[in-house]
């Protein structure tokens, strides 16, 4: 199980939030493939901490469905299958809609700039060829509107999903610009709707702006189940 030997992360941290932090990280990213075997003896010794908290973490983990635990025999990151991909977008596209849909009513002349800027960052980020920033560029615009919405119940359901979420986007939208350039599209078309301050506009393109990219992602599964076979 490769690990890397550069990692960064927050310091004053509890040994299970430290290895928690970490793999829920490299899970999402990739660092650890799906179906990757785990074994807390080699975590432990990456991050400098014992192995409790190192089980702990991965019980965790469990509980978010990123990694399986067989007690007394192994465990393994979870692998990705599609019909996740049609249980996991359509639920958070409806909470993106709804803040979508908040924002919209009260949003301020200076937000709508701010998303501008992001939106800006987003296009030149695209044309760079910058994948990975893109995406957080991406995840930024979508925090933004949320917290513009000041529901937390928003957020608390959202931030779970987007986890999962970002882990398909990793794995599988690297490189498909065209799912890209079509969110800056819609991105642009969000923020006309917010300076019309038109809720029913706003919660469209954002539903839109999920629902696309799930069926690329599903897309994209099912060609990779069709090819290891």
């Amino acid at each position: 199980m490769p690990i890397p030997q550069n990692y960064s992360t927050p310091v004053r941290m509890l040994a299970k939030d430290k290895a928690f932090n970490q793999l829920q990280h490299w899970i999402i990213d990739g660092t650890l493939k799906p179906g990757e075997k785990i074994l807390d003896t080699e975590i432990s010794k990456a991050l400098g901490i014992s192995r409790t908290p190192i089980r702990e973490a991965l019980q965790l983990l469990e509980v978010q469905g990123f990694i399986e635990m067989h007690p007394g025999k192994e465990t393994r990151v979870t692998m990705i299958k599609k019909e996740d991909v049609l249980k996991i977008y359509p639920p958070l596209a409806a909470l993106q809609a709804l803040a979508a849909e908040e924002a919209a009513r009260i949003i301020m002349p200076e937000q709508i700039e701010e998303l501008k800027t992001m939106t800006s960052r987003y296009e030149q980020l695209i044309e760079k060829g910058e994948q990975f920033r893109t995406m957080a560029c991406d995840e930024e615009f979508h925090n933004y509107i949320i917290e513009t919405a000041d529901n937390p119940y928003i957020s608390d359901f959202s931030s779970i999903l987007q986890l999962h979420i970002r882990r398909f986007k990793y794995v599988f939208l690297k490189s498909d610009g065209m799912v890209v350039r079509e969110s800056l599209k819609e991105h642009k078309a969000l923020i006309q709707a917010f300076a019309d301050h038109d809720s029913e506009t706003a919660s469209a393109v954002m539903k839109q702006n999920w629902l696309r990219p799930m069926n690329e992602v599903y897309k994209a599964l099912t060609g990779e189940e069709g090819r290891q076979k």
